[in-house]
């Protein structure tokens, strides 16, 4: 029954289910003893024996929520200092208290259906209210309603839905089909865009909170472009294919310095959020490639993003998938994919003496980088619409390894002393833009400026923005950036000097 109800809510307008039934699997607490799931229902609940002494939130880990629709039930007992609430792009505090926008529960109902801001600016809207936020965080309120007859249609003793809508600064709220609260937050530094979604245990007497039927629709967002970061499992040990550090400093990077463009990283392999690419405009991979690639089990998955003109990238080893029907796919997807027996992955030092006018090289100069530059790749037919980013002469020795499926053949052994492509840009005919760039190997290659500046131009053109004049501005990373989100201790392979002079020389 469980599972009817899950797919008729799935087919609901895209709203897709973020709770089980069963488990609080993706589900995470400060303390669980307050939190259990009994007959398809998350419960929460304060009692004499186990009582809430500060506030208590379960969040929701496997995604941050951004534009969105959300809709549950709920159900509040109690006293009448019963009060719960949903957390809305809210982040966590160290000690686990979850602060940001708030849509309120309580049983009195004084607080139900208002727009709270938790450890913050307080209420931004009772119920009835219609707010606008100044930017100077003045508050004018205006009635939408009256709110002791939206009270009315408030089941104290049943079961409640809840529909919350976040687009752009505007947040909605929407009790059993009525709207309760409008906020327009026009405050920057206060309001948030993204954050977390979890649900709320009031400190107080005994009380139980129950919530069911949760599900979640992402929306394209109102003033910006989405880009999902798909970070692979961890790979070659420390400092090489580091997929989780090298996406979350690049995704820092452009929110900080792209206001026109929001990353949202998702680390450790294909986002298990159901949700996560369905508001997307592009989608870049930083993974281990072949029949291991994140995509292999979501290729029809992504093809569908591809046909409704989802911009695609693909770094370093995440440009190879098994030649076939993936390659198919991956070479509609972005113009180009490694191909086994076909193309090879040697170590070299790439010297970019020229490169194309295009807006991922705009404020890049010709760069060397010592990396593992795959080349020789299998290009759609006559490389129409592919435009050639970096290009390079391999050294010969790299032809003259033994042949294998990535080391050598007789096609690239013919081609000693030519000029090789690493990196490429697409058009895709049917609309939508693709990105690879086969180099990557070492993370320590993203504190070159022209090299990251390429990756994050790139990155912001496969979304559809337009890339800066002067490329995207970003800070050289320090040493200890470098290290921090790494998957394994540093080696003694790295001498951290060593590291500051090569990105001294990088950047000279």
């Amino acid at each position: 029954m469980l599972l009817g109800a899950a797919g008729a809510f799935a087919q609901e307008a895209g709203f897709k289910p973020i709770f089980d039934g069963k488990t609080l699997d993706g589900w995470e607490a400060p303390n669980m003893s307050y939190w259990s799931v009994e007959g398809g229902i998350i419960v929460g609940e304060s009692t004499q024996d186990n009582p809430v002494k500060s506030n208590q939130f379960l969040v929701w880990e496997l995604g941050d929520v951004d534009d969105f629709e959300l809709k549950l039930k709920y159900r509040i007992s109690g006293t009448d200092r019963a009060n719960s609430g949903i957390q809305i792009r809210s982040r966590v505090a160290p000690e686990g208290h979850v602060v940001g926008y708030q849509a309120d529960i309580d049983r009195a109902g004084r607080y139900a259906g208002a727009l709270y801001d938790e450890r913050g600016r307080g209420m931004l809207a009772q119920r009835g209210q219609r707010t606008v936020v100044g930017a100077d965080g003045k508050k004018t309120h205006t009635a939408l309603g009256d709110a002791a007859a939206l009270m009315n249609i408030i089941n104290l003793d049943g079961w409640n839905e809840y529909h919350v809508i976040a687009r752009g600064n505007r947040i909605t709220l929407r009790v059993n089909g009525k709207t309760t609260a409008d906020v327009l937050d026009n405050e920057q530094k206060n309001r948030e865009l993204s954050g977390v979604l979890a649900l709320q245990l009031h400190a107080g007497p005994p009380m139980k909170i129950e919530f069911k039927d949760i599900r979640l629709k992402r929306t394209k967002l109102a003033d910006r472009k989405k880009i999902v970061l798909i970070a692979g499992r961890p790979s070659h040990g420390h400092g090489a294919h580091e997929h989780n550090a090298g996406m979350l400093l690049l995704g820092k990077a452009l929110n900080e310095n792209m206001p026109e463009v929001y990353a949202a990283t998702y680390l450790n392999g294909w986002p298990k959020d159901p949700t996560a690419c369905d508001n997307a405009d592009a989608i870049a991979v930083f993974c281990d490639g072949g029949g291991g690639h994140v995509v292999m089990k979501h290729l029809e998955e992504v093809d569908a993003l591809a046909k409704k003109g989802v911009g695609i990238a693909m770094l370093h080893y995440a440009v190879e998938v098994p030649k076939g029907k993936p390659g198919e796919y991956m070479l509609n997807w972005t113009g180009g994919y490694f191909e086994t027996f076909w193309s090879v992955n040697p170590h070299f030092r790439g010297e970019f003496k020229e490169l194309p006018k295009h807006p991922v090289t705009r404020g890049v100069k010709p760069f060397f980088m010592d990396d593992e530059w795959y080349y020789h790749m299998r290009f759609v037919e006559g490389m129409k619409n592919v435009t050639p980013i970096l290009t390079a002469v391999p050294p010969d020795s790299t032809r003259e390894r033994k042949d294998g499926a990535h080391s050598n053949n007789k096609y690239v052994r013919a081609r000693k002393g030519m000029p090789e492509h690493v990196a490429w840009a697409y058009e895709r005919p049917g609309g939508g833009r693709g990105f690879g760039f086969t180099g990557g190997h070492w993370h320590w290659s993203w504190a070159s400026n022209d090299f990251r500046t390429l990756v994050l131009n790139a990155l912001v053109w496969v979304t559809g923005v337009d890339v800066p004049a002067s490329g995207v501005p970003s800070k050289t990373p320090t040493i200890e950036e470098l290290e921090a989100n790494q998957d394994y201790p540093m080696s003694k392979r790295w001498d951290r000097q060593k590291i500051k002079e090569m990105i001294a020389e990088w950047n000279r």
